[in-house]
């Protein structure tokens, strides 16, 4: 599924999912790649995902996707159920959302905040907006999946450098014109102690003599390598854990959690590999679920060899008539 309205999108998916091999990019294949750039982020900072709050600005299919995943990856570290779902903080249109607020779908009412949890909080409207979110959660992410551009102000930017030494910014919106902000401003707000990816690309910033390369966090890392590892393994359903395995490869392919240096995400000249160590992975995880016959591993990666697409052209030379 691609492109499909927000009412339609996460209610298909929910309703097909179980059924039949599907896969929604806008809410899966998105969610996979920025959970699996958040993971690199993590590995460079040297902490653990579950041990951050999250804060999302946008509460659509798309985001609510990407926090569900997050909360799955949490509470594969070791966490509670409900101590992941309480570090994470969603912002629409009217705020914070929070218990018995109205109008939520069914995705949203899973993410809403207690009231309770909010009463050492400033709030001054009926719900908490951005600001005050980054004033009481304290949040060491922040991610933009809202589409209305400025929306992460120099007030934000700099309430989140207040209480975090190096924040997670991600403003994933696109195209670049509804970018939440731009790279040079969160990298001049924050003083250049930022980790940041961005949802359009973005040409390196240079900042005190120092170049900062922008991560695009780009759907193309997955979606082809879950593609290639659904074909050559002939997987019948697409699982959380294979997303989630699918993030944690990408992660493990990071050039900054490696080295300490270079970019947040592998360059995407290198994705042929990439893929296909991530359809490994799949398989793997398809085969231990049950939804796909077991394959010695050198099977497997013969498989995928044999349906990963070259382009081959045939030489040719202009004849004149």
């Amino acid at each position: 599924f691609e492109d499909f309205a927000q009412p339609n999108a996460m209610p298909l998916l929910s309703r097909y999912r179980d059924k039949i091999c599907c896969f929604n990019d806008d809410i899966q294949g998105t969610a996979s790649v920025t959970v699996g750039t958040l993971l690199a982020a993590c590995r460079s900072k040297g902490v653990k995902l579950s041990q951050l709050n999250v804060a999302f600005v946008g509460a659509g299919s798309a985001g609510c996707g990407i926090a569900e995943q997050i909360i799955t990856q949490m509470i594969s570290e070791g966490i509670s159920p409900l101590a992941a779902r309480n570090q994470v903080f969603m912002v629409d249109r009217y705020g914070l959302l929070t218990q018995g607020m109205e109008g939520l779908r069914d995705f949203q009412q899973k993410l809403v905040q207690s009231k309770v949890a909010l009463d050492s909080w400033e709030i001054e409207g009926d719900y908490a907006s951005l600001l005050e979110v980054i004033n009481g959660a304290k949040p060491d992410v922040l991610i933009g999946v809202s589409g209305q551009a400025g929306l992460f102000s120099e007030e934000v930017i700099k309430a989140m450098s207040h209480h975090c030494n190096t924040p997670i910014i991600f403003p994933l919106s696109n195209p670049s014109r509804q970018v939440e902000a731009t790279p040079t401003q969160v990298i001049n707000w924050t003083n250049g102690k930022v980790i940041i990816a961005t949802g359009s690309p973005f040409e390196p910033v240079e900042y005190e003599g120092k170049v900062f390369p922008i991560a695009q966090c780009n759907n193309s890392y997955i979606f082809p390598g879950i593609g290639l590892g659904v074909i050559s393994a002939n997987i019948n359903r697409i699982t959380d854990r294979m997303l989630q395995v699918a993030s944690e490869t990408l992660a493990a392919a990071s050039p900054l959690a490696n080295t300490g240096e270079g970019e947040l995400l592998p360059p995407l000249i290198g994705i042929a590999q990439l893929s296909k160590d991530i359809a490994f992975a799949i398989a793997k995880v398809a085969f231990d679920e049950g939804l796909a016959l077991a394959l010695p591993d050198e099977e497997i990666l013969a498989k995928i060899e044999r349906n990963y697409w070259q382009p081959e052209y045939r030489q040719y030379k202009r004849i004149s008539v």
